[in-house]
C-alpha cells in the first residue's frame, strides 16, 4: 500500500509541475506582421547592453533606465573569448554571469534577446572568438570546416543549456523570446564561395536541433534558410524586405552612433535622425527594433579589438557609457516609444495604404477597427513640405515623420525635440585634494636576463606570427635573435641600420640590452579592408650601434586588439612578419643583411605584466616601488602606483589620465582597460556649427574633438572602489607624466530645451536641486543651447519668474508650453511658438 500512495504521490506531483510549467510558458511565434507573444501580434522595442562592458551592480540600473525610456526588451551578444578563454576552461564570473545578467532582465519585467553567435564582431578582441581556435590543426573559422563547427556546436550547445537550465527561454517561463545564430555573416560570405553557404545552411540546422522553444534570427543573411528570419542592421532599415513573406520586419541593430578608435575623433548622431529612422521603419511595416547600443559601456582589460578600438565604447548611446541618460537622445525616443506603443494594434493588425506624394513625401495610414494612425514622412534633406490632409494643413520638416493620432491630430514629429539636452560636467574629487594629494612611487619594467640574453621559451627558423606564439595571452611578444659580427663582415660600418616590417601595432628595438626606440601605426584602417589586408607598422627603420662579436637583437612586438570584421578577418597576420635586415653602407653602395630566417627565440608578455603582475594586490612581486630619489618621467616601460580616497556621494567615477603615454590601468587590481591619451585626433573634419540632422548619416557626419586626445577620462565603476584606501597602478608603454593625473566625478551641470508650442517641458537635474533659471523666453527664441537669445516677439508673461518658480529649489519639474501660462504670443503672428530655457543644477 505505502508503494501505491508513493507512485501516486510521484505522479501528481509530475502532472503538476506539468501544469505549472504550462502556465508560465510563454508562446513565442511569428507571421508576415509581427512576433506573436501567446497569439498576440507585438511591437517590440529593444536596445542592446553588452552584460561584460559593464559591471553587475550596474545592470539594475541601466536596465531600469532602459524600461523607464520605453524599451520591451534587452538585447545582448553572448562573448565566446570572455566565456572560454582557455579550451575547456569557462568563466562565467563577474561581469561574465551571463545568467545573473538575463535574471535581472527577467526581474525587471523586461523581454530578452540572445544573440549566441558566437561570433560577434561588436568591435570586441577578435570579434569575439578565443584566439586558441585560430591555433587548433586544420582549422578555418567561418566556414565548412569540421573542426570549426565542432566547437562552434560545442559552445553553443553550452549556452543553451545553461539558459535551459535556468528555465531563461520564453517557452519555460523565461524571458529570452528570440535567438540569434551567426552574425552579419552575409556581409562576408562571397569568398568563402559553396563553403559558405554550406556553412549557413548547417548553423540554421544545428540551431534549430537545440530545441530551444523560440524563434531563431540571423541578421543579415538575406539567404537565411527557413526557419530562420533574416533581419536588417545599419543606419536605416526601412527599405529592408525580408527574404520570406511569413518572416516579420525586424531592425536587430540600430546604429545610435558609431564606435571610437585611437587616433579618431567623437562620432554622433543626432536625436532627431535617430528617431527619424524608427519611425520610417514602422511607417514601413517594421515591428521589431532593437538600438545598438543602448548603452555602449566600456572595454575593460584587453577586450577591445579593431584594432584601435578605444577603452570607451559610449557609441553616443541614450544610455553614456557611465549609465547618465543622454540627453535629449534618451527622451526624444522615449516619446517616441510611448507614441508606438499607443497604436500596437493599429500597427501589427491593420491595413496598410500608402500614398506617394511630390517631392519625396509619402502618406502611410494604418486602419483597424474604425481606428487609424498616419506616419507623413518627408524624405527631403533640405526643403519642409506642406500638404493637405482630411482637410487640414500639415506642415513636415526636411528629414522628419509626423506621426498623426487618429490621422488628424500630429502627436509627435521627429524633427521636434521637446526634451532637455543635459550638460555633463566633470568635478574634482572632493575627498581629497587633487592632483597634489597624488603621491607616486615608481619601478622600471625589468628586461629580464632572458631578453638581454636572447633566451626564450622556445625557438625556432624564421618568423612566427603572433597569434599563434601567444594564443593573445598578452598584447606583448619578444622576438630575439643573436647576430655575430666582425669588422671584415660585409655589412660592418659606422652607420648600420635595422629594417624591420612589422604587422604589429607597436614596436619596440633593443640592442644588446639598450632601448632604441619604439613606433606605432598611426592611421586607423577602418572596416573596409579584406582577406589579405594587414594592418601594423610596415617598414621601420633606427640607425644602430653593433659590436664586434655577438650581439642580441630583441624586437618587443605589442598588439592593440585584434582585428574583429571581414572575411577570413581571422587569418590577418599580427607580430613581425618580415623581413627584417641590417642595412650597412660601404662606399656609395648599401649592403643588406637578412636575419628573416634565423633561429629567433620568443618570449610572450612582460615581466611586471604577464608573470609578476605588478598590477595586482596579491602579487608578492608589488612591493618594490621606489618612492624617493629621481622621480622617473617620459620613460619607456615604467610602473607607476599611487593611493587615493574615493570620491564622495554617487555619481560615476573617472580617472584623468592626461600627461600619460600609451599604457594600461588597474584599481585595486581590477583592469580598467587599455589608455592612450597620448593619441591625438586629426585637425580638420570638425564643424564648428550644431550638426545638421537633416541627410543620411554615416560615422564622420558630425564629430568633435579635432585636434585633441581620444581619450582621456576612463571609467572606474564604483563596485571597483573601496571605503577607505584605493590603489592606481599604471603601466606606462611610451613615457608620460603621472602628475596630472587625478579622478574626478561626472555629473550634470546644467540643461537646456528648446520646446514647442503644446507640450511639456520637463526638466531634471537626475536627483541633484535645480539651483537657478539662467534664461527663459517663450515666443520665438533665438540660437542654442547656452547662447539662447530672445527673438522678435515674446508672450506677456514672464517666461524668467514663471520657470524661477516652478522649478528652482526642486529636483524635477513641469510647465506645460501653452499661452495660458505664458501669456499672449500674437505678435509672433504665424510662427511656431517654442519655450526656451538654460537652467543650472
Amino acid at each position: 500500500m505505502a508503494a501505491t500512495l508513493s507512485h501516486k504521490t510521484c505522479t501528481l506531483t509530475i502532472l503538476l509541475a506539468f501544469f505549472v510549467y504550462i502556465a508560465l510558458a510563454t508562446q513565442v511565434t511569428h507571421d508576415g506582421r509581427s512576433i506573436l507573444i501567446n497569439g498576440e501580434r507585438k511591437i517590440i522595442l529593444s536596445g542592446s547592453i553588452h552584460y561584460p562592458r559593464s559591471t553587475p551592480e550596474m545592470w539594475p540600473d541601466l536596465i531600469r533606465k532602459a524600461k523607464e525610456g520605453g524599451l520591451d526588451a534587452i538585447e545582448t551578444y553572448v562573448f565566446w573569448n570572455a566565456h572560454e578563454p582557455k579550451r575547456r576552461q569557462y568563466d562565467f564570473n563577474g561581469n561574465n554571469d551571463l545568467i545573473r545578467f538575463i535574471k535581472t532582465v527577467q526581474d525587471a519585467g523586461l523581454y530578452a534577446i540572445l544573440r549566441i553567435g558566437p561570433y560577434t564582431c561588436a568591435e570586441w578582441n577578435y570579434g569575439g572568438f578565443p584566439v586558441w581556435l585560430h591555433n587548433l590543426p586544420g582549422i578555418e573559422l567561418r566556414t565548412d570546416n569540421k573542426v570549426f563547427k565542432d566547437e562552434m556546436q560545442n559552445f553553443t550547445t553550452l549556452i543553451v543549456d545553461m539558459i535551459k537550465e535556468e528555465n531563461l527561454f520564453a517557452s519555460q517561463g523565461g524571458p529570452i523570446i528570440l535567438a540569434q545564430i551567426e552574425n552579419e555573416y552575409g556581409n562576408v560570405m562571397s569568398p568563402y564561395g559553396d563553403a559558405g553557404k554550406a556553412y549557413i545552411n548547417w548553423c540554421a540546422k544545428m540551431a534549430v536541433a537545440q530545441n530551444i522553444g523560440v524563434p531563431w534570427i540571423m541578421c543579415q543573411q538575406s539567404d537565411a534558410p527557413q526557419p530562420m528570419i533574416n533581419t536588417c542592421n545599419g543606419w536605416y532599415c526601412h527599405d529592408f524586405t525580408p527574404n520570406n513573406p511569413n518572416s516579420p520586419k525586424m531592425w536587430t541593430e540600430n546604429w545610435t552612433g558609431w564606435f571610437t578608435n585611437w587616433g579618431g575623433k567623437l562620432p554622433h548622431r543626432t536625436a532627431e535622425d535617430v528617431a527619424y529612422a524608427v519611425a520610417r521603419f514602422f511607417q514601413t511595416g517594421g515591428t521589431l527594433q532593437n538600438y545598438y547600443m543602448y548603452h555602449g559601456g566600456t572595454n575593460f582589460g584587453r577586450t577591445s579589438g579593431g584594432p584601435y578600438i578605444a577603452t570607451s565604447y559610449d557609441y553616443d548611446a541614450p544610455l553614456d557609457e557611465y549609465g547618465n541618460l543622454n540627453q535629449p537622445k534618451w527622451g526624444h525616443l522615449e516619446q517616441l516609444h510611448s507614441v508606438l506603443h499607443s497604436m500596437e494594434k493599429v500597427l501589427t493588425y491593420g491595413d496598410i495604404v500608402t500614398i506617394a506624394m511630390n517631392n519625396l513625401v509619402n502618406v502611410t495610414k494604418y486602419s483597424y477597427n474604425n481606428s487609424s494612425s498616419c506616419f507623413i514622412s518627408n524624405d527631403n534633406t533640405t526643403n519642409d513640405a506642406t500638404i493637405l490632409l482630411g482637410g487640414q494643413k500639415y506642415t513636415i520638416p526636411a528629414w522628419s515623420v509626423s506621426i498623426l493620432q487618429d490621422c488628424q491630430k500630429e502627436v509627435y514629429n521627429t524633427a521636434k525635440v521637446n526634451t532637455q539636452t543635459s550638460m555633463m560636467v566633470t568635478k574634482p574629487n572632493e575627498a581629497e585634494e587633487e592632483p597634489r594629494s597624488l603621491a607616486w612611487s615608481w619601478r622600471r619594467e625589468q628586461i629580464s636576463k632572458n631578453v638581454v640574453q636572447g633566451r626564450g621559451s622556445f625557438a625556432a627558423h624564421g618568423l612566427i606570427e603572433q597569434k599563434a606564439a601567444t594564443n593573445d595571452t598578452s598584447d606583448y611578444l619578444w622576438y630575439m635573435t643573436r647576430v655575430n659580427l666582425d669588422k671584415n663582415d660585409i655589412i660592418w660600418s659606422d652607420d648600420m641600420r635595422i629594417r624591420v616590417n612589422s604587422s604589429g601595432h607597436v614596436l619596440h628595438i633593443y640592442v644588446n640590452g639598450q632601448d632604441l626606440g619604439y613606433e606605432y601605426a598611426n592611421d586607423y584602417p577602418g572596416y573596409d579592408y579584406g582577406k589579405d589586408d594587414s594592418y601594423g607598422i610596415n617598414s621601420f627603420e633606427k640607425k644602430i650601434k653593433l659590436k664586434a662579436g655577438k650581439n642580441v637583437i630583441a624586437l618587443l612586438s605589442a598588439t592593440v586588439g585584434l582585428k574583429n570584421y571581414g572575411a577570413y578577418f581571422d587569418m590577418v597576420p599580427t607580430g613581425i612578419t618580415g623581413p627584417v635586415e641590417l642595412l650597412g653602407v660601404r662606399g656609395d653602395e648599401t649592403v643588406i643583411k637578412n636575419l628573416t630566417l634565423h633561429t629567433w627565440s620568443y618570449l610572450t608578455g612582460l615581466q611586471g605584466l604577464d608573470r609578476d603582475m605588478l598590477f595586482s594586490e596579491r602579487s608578492v612581486h608589488a612591493t618594490r616601488w621606489r618612492s624617493s630619489g629621481d622621480f622617473r618621467i617620459n620613460t619607456t616601460l615604467t610602473w607607476y602606483k599611487t593611493t587615493f580616497k574615493a570620491p564622495i556621494g554617487t555619481d560615476p567615477v573617472v580617472v584623468d589620465l592626461t600627461g600619460m603615454g600609451k599604457g594600461a590601468a588597474w584599481v585595486n587590481g581590477q583592469s580598467i582597460g587599455r589608455y592612450w591619451p597620448a593619441f591625438v585626433a586629426g585637425e580638420d573634419g570638425c564643424s564648428l556649427d550644431a550638426c545638421d540632422y537633416r541627410g543620411q548619416y554615416d560615422n564622420n557626419k558630425c564629430v568633435t574633438n579635432c585636434g585633441k586626445p581620444t581619450q582621456t577620462l576612463y571609467h572606474v565603476p564604483r563596485s571597483f572602489l573601496k571605503d577607505d584606501v584605493n590603489t592606481l597602478v599604471l603601466f606606462e608603454e611610451f613615457g608620460g607624466n603621472p602628475s596630472q593625473v587625478n579622478f574626478r566625478t561626472v555629473t550634470i551641470g546644467g540643461a537646456c530645451a528648446k520646446v514647442y508650442e503644446g507640450n511639456s517641458l520637463n526638466l531634471s537635474c537626475n536627483g541633484k536641486p535645480i539651483s537657478e533659471v539662467k534664461f527663459a523666453s517663450y515666443g520665438d527664441p533665438q540660437g542654442v543651447c547656452d547662447s539662447f537669445g530672445k527673438g522678435s516677439c515674446e508672450g506677456t508673461n514672464d517666461a524668467h519668474a514663471i520657470l524661477t518658480k516652478a522649478c528652482v529649489g526642486k529636483e524635477t519639474c513641469s510647465v506645460d508650453v501653452t499661452e495660458a501660462v505664458f501669456g499672449d504670443a500674437s505678435n509672433c503672428s504665424d510662427k511656431a511658438k517654442r519655450l526656451a530655457v538654460e537652467i543650472v543644477c
